[in-house]
């Protein structure tokens, strides 16, 4: 199959920082270029070249400025050419572009979030109509398909679900010592739905019980402020906190084995959570909000732990106080975290089920 994948136009493909996107089309595309020819369309930047050819995967970067801009480079770049299916990530309204100049190419929309479906960056009627320039749509989790479903119900019967994966051979555990202080983890965008505030309430309420306590907090903001702000409400709370900043791709595998556990309070819909399944990867419990897809990779005491009442920062500190007073629970969860890793959530699997729902869906 000739396969042809449209990038959004933030963040270059393989991403060097952040951009979980960008990264699952590339381990995405990595598993199936020996068998398929697989073009990606990303995003230029100057320290890269306009063209790189790995095996039989091809990446042409073109310039961006603009979303418009970088759409209208990206199409020249490719029209004229053929391609069996075109794949367009997390940009639905990219579709109608990409339909005007591949009338009989089928597209497929692969949604990450429902950022770019709702509302500041569309509207629910604008989403609508750009989905029916797309013959598929996909999803990466059961929760985000119902979530589409139930926003856009004319588009139901192409709407589907593929779970993302980890590469279990960068992301894996060391044995830890257990006369170490108990150390939590945070890695994710600064941005106030990913729930920072709320750990570190919940963190110096855990304190109280075990005062050698640590927290790391590793990802960027695109704002300034809100980073001053998070440190500026770590200081007000008189918690010790670390705040690592940026860490590039290469730095996260070694990042997640400095821990022992790794916290997830996100605070509104979390489409898949590919931080947690890097953790549980990398031997990792994770405790995690009961919200969007997150149920279904992290299950309450058997691989992790859920908070149901997610807005509130006891609850989180109640779970942190338990697994760090209990070695036993925590090496149980995070033995199985890993196994469930390697047998569920892996990029070969998903690139497999991901092949086999456009063979099937797009004959």
């Amino acid at each position: 199959m000739k396969l042809l994948i449209i990038a959004p136009e933030q963040i270059p493909v393989p991403p060097p920082v952040g951009g979980s996107v960008e990264n699952c089309i590339y381990q995405i595309t990595k598993q199936i270029s020996s068998e398929h020819q697989v073009t990606i369309v990303s995003l230029f930047r100057k320290n890269l070249a306009r063209k790189s050819i790995v095996d039989n995967m091809t990446i042409l970067r073109v310039s961006g400025g603009s979303k418009q801009a970088y759409l209208s480079n990206a199409i020249r770049k490719v029209k004229g050419n053929r391609y069996d299916l075109i794949q367009i990530d997390n940009r639905p309204g990219f579709a109608k572009a990409v339909r005007q100049s591949f009338p009989k190419t089928p597209i497929v929309v692969f949604m990450h979030s429902m950022t770019f479906a709702s509302s500041p960056m569309t509207t629910t009627q604008k989403a609508n109509a750009d989905f029916n320039y797309a013959n598929l749509i996909v999803g990466n989790s059961k929760s985000l398909q119902q979530s589409l479903i139930k926003r856009f119900p004319a588009h139901k019967a192409k709407i589907n679900f593929v779970h993302l994966g980890v590469d279990t051979e960068k992301f894996h555990p060391i044995g830890s010592s257990s006369s170490k202080p108990f150390h939590l983890l945070f890695a994710g965008r600064l941005i106030p739905r990913k729930g920072v505030p709320t750990l570190l309430k919940a963190f110096g309420l855990a304190l109280k019980s075990i005062p050698s306590l640590r927290l790391t907090v590793a990802g960027g903001s695109g704002k300034a402020s809100y980073k001053a702000f998070l440190k500026r409400t770590a200081r007000n709370l008189n918690v010790p906190v670390q705040f690592k900043g940026n860490l590039s791709r290469k730095q996260m595998p070694a990042f997640y084995r400095t821990g022992d556990c790794f916290v997830c309070p996100s605070q509104k819909h979390e489409a898949f959570g590919l931080v947690n399944v890097e953790a549980m990867a990398s031997g990792l419990p994770v405790i995690a909000s009961h919200n969007g897809g997150i149920p279904e990779i992290v299950q309450h005491g058997r691989n992790g732990l859920l908070v149901q009442d997610y807005h509130k920062p006891s609850a989180f500190a109640a779970q942190i106080i338990k697994l760090a007073s209990d070695s036993e629970m925590r090496g149980r969860l995070a033995k199985q975290a890993r196994k469930d890793v390697q047998n569920r959530f892996n990029w070969k699997l998903t690139a497999s089920n991901l092949m086999e729902l456009y063979k099937s869906k797009l004959k």
